[in-house]
């Protein structure tokens, strides 16, 4: 779980350097994800990991992964750009929801009562922390305020995320994860050429795509297609809950925001429902990378 619980801290900055660069989200995800297809490649090739997968049905839903990941990632990355970081990350974060539905019919797992406490207290913690009543996240919905296209951007999103970790733990098995982040982000860049601007002013931006490329692309997602080799859909969906946590705190260091009270009783909730989840490990081991 430790791996899990890095890659989502990592990804705790994403908003930030979103934030940072004028770049429409489309452009921002192919550099990036091009990035971390030229630093990936060289190992992929040195190895031969590619002829593994090559010609079998393996290799086809490896391939899924990067369509999937795309809209997950997009529609996200639009929630930023369009609505307030905190109802993006709100509306993200319904993926444990979705995961707790589907998991038991695609993946045969339980929903054990520790499962279901811990997507309860850290739902809770998450709309506390983030100062909004379900009432009025409702009430901003039905009457069209101008954020409902990004929170209704991150519901999707949060859906999304959730069918990716299906997807993820249904081939766990046999999946290689350097192999599988090469071809996600690069079916994800292949998917974005026909949208791309390639006159688009970069200079400005060099730096965000730099951190993204490395970092968002290629470090956390590594750490996480590991991390999910050992654990059950659930807890990987809630582990992700560590992200708004994170979030919060890196702001805190670096930018100076307050810490409310309000924020630090919803963190601690979370944290709470994570403890919930690792104190039980999952059975099994998983492969090598």
């Amino acid at each position: 779980m430790l791996y899990i619980t890095t890659a989502i801290i990592l990804w705790s900055s994403l908003g930030i350097f979103i934030r940072m660069s004028p770049l429409p989200v489309h452009i921002l995800m192919f550099y990036s994800n091009l990035l971390s297809c030229v630093l990936l490649s060289p190992f992929v090739l040195r190895r031969g990991l590619m002829q593994q997968f090559s010609g079998s049905k393996k290799f086809l839903k490896l391939l899924v992964i990067g369509p999937i990941s795309l809209v997950n990632t997009f529609t996200f990355f639009y929630a930023y750009k369009h609505t307030t970081i905190a109802n993006a990350i709100l509306t993200h974060y319904t993926a444990p929801l979705f995961v707790a539905v589907m998991a038991p019919f695609f993946l045969h797992e339980k929903l054990t009562f520790r499962i279901a406490a811990s997507v309860m207290a850290a739902s809770a913690g998450l709309w506390i922390m983030l100062d909004m009543s379900a009432a009025q996240f409702a009430d901003m919905l039905l009457k069209g305020h101008s954020n409902t296209v990004g929170m209704a951007a991150g519901i999707f999103s949060g859906f999304m995320y959730a069918v990716l970790v299906i997807v993820l733990r249904s081939v766990a098995v046999f999946m290689n994860v350097v192999v599988t982040v090469f071809l996600q982000n690069m079916m994800i860049m292949l998917l974005l050429v026909p949208f791309m601007d390639f006159s688009a002013q970069l200079p400005g931006s060099i730096i965000v795509i730099l951190v993204m490329g490395i970092v968002h692309s290629t470090l956390a997602p590594v750490l996480y297609f590991r991390g999910i080799k050992d654990v059950t859909a659930n807890r990987a969906a809630i582990l992700g809950y560590f992200e708004p946590v994170g979030a919060i705190l890196l702001g805190f260091v670096f930018l100076g925001e307050t810490l409310t009270a309000k924020a630090a009783i919803g963190g601690m909730m979370i944290l709470f429902s994570g403890w919930l989840t690792i104190i039980k490990n999952s059975s099994g081991t998983a492969p090598d990378v």
